[in-house]
């Protein structure tokens, strides 16, 4: 079973997007160090949400360090088993020098992560909580009860990888489980990652003071966003354009019919894009006018010489821009935004070095197949028939590596459970291949 993920950082990008629908709740993003923070540090970028380390000590009966009486945490929290205790004839009084050395672990901890930063308050909140994964649950299960007695209205455990039985166990605990991956042989965490090197109390540090400066709007680590406008020829497109500090490449994203920039799919998988790396230009294919005349006509949606011109015109607009022009640059199309993709990278050989489509209908970019020459990475859902009659049809027209990849059980708008992750995923893997030139952006 190894390798389900390639590190931590992935693995946090892969269950961030099983996270999307607590966004709403405004949670708190608790992680269990040293290892949990990795994880939880992509988690709480994608959700916005403010990130803590939840530090606990579990206390082991006298002699019996694997049989776990209870557990303390931070500001004196503490859980005892009271049926354990009476069963092994334990009392509190008894166990105090060990709930105190325990309590003094739990204080050289925080100082260690968490240094001056104040503890954020988990009263009346939902909470994540998320470590790298879950061999036996001990941990874990701690860690839910000493945020249930900080307050805590509601815990998620967020877990990249777990074993079933331990995920049984804390099933009562929890309110509800989020697991990516669960395998009948984990006997070891680490063999879930091709790498899973030790975690640093200072990397710890600054991934706290990082999310920190994100939650308080301060990208200077992290990302800049802004509104930009593209021209192309006499048209302003409005775009979004968001990069990291030093992006690996430009990917730049082409709506299907009847969509724009603001199209929740697309920048579900342009969030996991800027996550790995890359920059991310979402931009309206129609101005202001044609939009409003294609929601009554919709003549332009399907205007594909339309929108190619301005998909290259996009294209030939980043390549002139200060910082975007070094870039190497991706297309990346759903639905007709394929077919514009697909011809910016016919057009611009030299420019565009890679094509994603979604869901796309490359039957629309026929006069241009034949001078697609770039990789291409075709997603298509397995229940979506007649994109799938379509890309049988066509694949054998376009001369570059083309992969057609079917995302099992999916349908045309990949809204089932776990397909928008998988289209994401393949994406970061297909494009990070093949988009590498850091490039400093400034804000």
């Amino acid at each position: 079973m190894r390798g389900l993920f390639r590190d931590r950082k992935e693995a946090g990008q892969r269950l961030a997007l099983r996270l999307g629908r607590f966004a709403g709740e405004d949670p708190v993003v608790l992680a269990l160090p040293r290892g949990g923070v990795p994880v939880a540090f992509e988690v709480a970028q994608v959700l916005g949400a403010p990130l803590d380390v939840a530090v606990v000590r579990k206390i082991g009966a006298p002699g019996r360090p694997e049989l776990g009486i209870g557990a303390v945490g931070e500001g004196g929290a503490r859980h005892l088993d009271e049926g354990m205790l009476a069963r092994l004839g334990l009392s509190e009084a008894l166990l105090r020098p060990v709930l105190e050395a325990a309590e003094r672990e739990v204080e050289r901890g925080l100082r260690r992560y968490r240094g001056e930063q104040l503890p954020i308050s988990l009263h009346g909140r939902t909470v994540i909580l998320v470590d790298d994964g879950i061999a036996t649950g001990g941990s874990m299960q701690a860690a839910i009860q000493v945020a249930r007695l900080r307050g805590a209205a509601k815990i998620v455990l967020a877990v990249p990888v777990a074993g079933p039985d331990s995920l049984q166990k804390l099933a009562h605990d929890a309110d509800e489980i989020v697991c990516v991956e669960v395998s009948q042989m984990l006997w070891a965490v680490g063999l879930a990652y091709e790498e899973f090197e030790q975690v640093p109390a200072d990397t710890v540090r600054v991934m706290l003071e990082a999310a920190s400066r994100h939650r308080d709007g301060d990208l200077s680590g992290v990302v800049h966003s802004k509104e930009v406008k593209v021209q192309v020829g006499e048209v302003e497109l409005a775009g979004d354009l968001t990069a990291p500090q030093a992006p690996s490449g430009l990917v730049l994203f082409a709506h299907g019919s009847g969509s724009n920039r603001k199209s929740r799919r697309n920048r579900r998988v342009a969030r996991f894009l800027q996550e790995a790396g890359m920059a991310t230009l979402l931009f309206d294919l129609l101005s202001t006018e044609e939009s409003k005349t294609d929601a009554i006509t919709a003549e332009h949606r399907f205007d594909i010489d339309l929108l190619a011109r301005r998909m290259i015109g996009a294209v030939d607009w980043s390549a002139k821009h200060a910082l975007l022009g070094p870039l190497k640059k991706a297309c990346y199309g759903a639905s007709t935004g394929a077919a514009a993709a697909l011809a910016a990278a016919a057009e611009r050989p030299s420019q565009v070095l890679a094509v994603v489509s979604r869901g796309g209908r490359p039957d629309l970019a026929r006069r241009w197949l034949s001078r697609v020459r770039v990789p291409c990475l075709l997603l298509v859902g397995e229940r979506d028939l007649p994109v799938l009659a379509i890309h049988s049809e066509v694949m054998d027209e376009i001369p570059g590596h083309t992969r057609l990849v079917v995302v099992h059980g999916a349908g045309h708008l990949f809204e089932e459970p776990g397909a928008m992750e998988e289209v994401a995923r393949r994406s970061t893997e297909f494009l990070r291949a093949h988009l590498r030139s850091p490039v400093e952006m400034r804000p």
